[in-house]
């Protein structure tokens, strides 16, 4: 992984560059503010960034991670500082950091702390969009098209198919429906879901050549863009 460190306490930074390339990523650094707003906000392409708060150069950390956020950037920020009060950790977090380590610390708890997040926004770039043939959700927007064709779907629609495409390519029972949608732990003894299968058929298939939400007789039904 790439990691981007700014620290203008040369014996810190040094040791974290040695721990960090000896963990197998690629460092780079910087001793101010200025270079390190420079750097994070398209000097080099950052995995994660690990960020002193108080830095000399006219800009400090809490203004470079308040600035990566205003520009949708979201990789994510280990903010290190010597302000240890609890009201500081939530202006730093507030700002926009992911976590906070204070100093002094131990290089394996900034190790960990930042396998965490590493974890974490992977995750989260692998999970920010569902597909199953040319259907799209985007998870952050809430967005779904199919072919580049956008479909509004009511929120009940967007879960049901946002489960379906979980699924995709598998059976998914009406009890299954019944309790991770509507979280009844019981048959209510009414056609809601397949009302609501309905509904979203012709949302989702209606005018398309390949149809995708399928019934599997005495089974349940099956998100499948495999004839």
């Amino acid at each position: 992984m790439k990691i981007l460190l700014v620290e203008d306490n040369m014996q810190v930074a040094g040791f974290l560059v040695k721990g960090l390339t000896e963990a197998g990523h690629v460092v780079d650094s910087a001793d101010n503010g200025r270079d390190g707003m420079f750097l994070a906000m398209g000097g080099g392409a950052y995995d994660a960034v690990i960020l002193d708060r108080m830095l000399p150069g006219g800009v400090d950390g809490l203004s470079i991670v308040a600035a990566m956020r205003a520009t949708g950037n979201k990789v994510p920020v280990l903010i290190l500082s010597a302000m240890d009060a609890v009201d500081e950790r939530i202006r730093g977090l507030k700002a926009g950091g992911d976590d906070y380590v204070v100093k002094p610390f131990a290089f394996g708890e900034v190790l960990a702390r930042l396998e965490v997040l590493l974890r974490r926004s992977q995750n989260d770039a692998v999970e920010s969009t569902l597909k199953c043939g040319d259907l799209c959700i985007d998870l952050f927007s809430r967005k779904v098209s199919r072919a580049g064709k956008v479909i509004a779907l009511k929120p009940r629609e967007f879960k049901l198919l946002e489960y379906l495409m979980r699924h995709a390519e598998q059976v998914v029972t009406r009890t299954m429906l019944l309790e991770n949608i509507w979280d009844y732990h019981f048959d209510p003894q009414t056609n809601v879901v397949d009302v609501h299968v309905s509904k979203l058929r012709q949302k989702i298939d209606a005018g398309f050549d390949v149809s995708l939400l399928r019934t599997v007789r005495n089974a349940g039904y099956m998100l499948s863009a495999n004839g």
